[in-house]
């Protein structure tokens, strides 16, 4: 459709000829909010201790000591296009990264197939490894259920615990007080060898993967 991008909206006059500004209550970018004050909310942001970590919850930590966070994987929208051959074929399974450490003490090798555990259950991926992460920290991928039949490439199913969807092992108990939204960015897990699956890379002999840090 014939529209026009509007790069600088706030830029544009409003109905008295000032500039429009932002949607807030001063017009300006709000970095001390007082609509979050007038809530009952802080009006700056701070550090606040994650309600499903190793500090918090130490009784937790013994048996999952990693802090498991997660990312949407760039080739893909949210959880579409993993159907799409072209894009497939560059990330044909989904991926854990973590520390050649973690991975070392828990023999695991750069491709292998890993269980991805949590109070809540288990998924799975393939290890990636990546040494600019913190030893104690992995990342999961959002968003993987789709096959690529073109290729080959298969489909998880995102209710069982041979799939690969996170969202069934984040719980629901520990809720952000502001938005509401689950612990995706900080839980707790451990990361195990899949049992009954082929390590190995994709392709050719395992290798160290050092990727830059997200």
């Amino acid at each position: 459709m014939p529209l026009q991008t509007r790069y600088t909206r706030h830029a544009e006059p409003d109905a008295n000829g000032a500039p429009r500004g932002f949607a807030t209550p001063t017009r300006k970018v709000e970095l001390y909010s007082q609509t979050f004050l007038d809530h009952g909310y802080a009006p700056l942001p701070d550090f606040e201790e994650p309600q499903i970590g190793p500090v918090a919850r130490p009784d937790l930590a013994s048996r999952f000591p990693l802090i498991l966070t997660n990312a949407k994987p760039t080739l893909f929208c949210q959880t579409q296009h993993r159907a799409l051959p072209s894009l497939r074929k560059r990330a044909p399974h989904p991926e854990v990264e973590l520390h050649p450490e973690a991975a070392r003490s828990r023999g695991i090798a750069n491709g292998d197939w890993v269980s991805i555990e949590t109070p809540e259950g288990s998924v799975r991926a393939r290890a990636r490894l990546n040494r600019n992460l913190d030893p104690r920290v992995v990342i999961g991928e959002h968003g993987w259920w789709q096959a690529c039949a073109e290729i080959g490439a298969p489909g998880y199913d995102p209710f069982q615990s041979h799939g690969a969807n996170l969202n069934l092992i984040i719980g629901s108990a520990a809720l952000d007080p502001v938005s509401g939204t689950a612990s995706h960015r900080a839980y707790l897990c451990e990361i195990r060898p899949a049992a009954g699956l082929v390590s190995g890379s994709r392709s050719g002999p395992r290798s160290l993967s050092l990727p830059t840090a997200r």
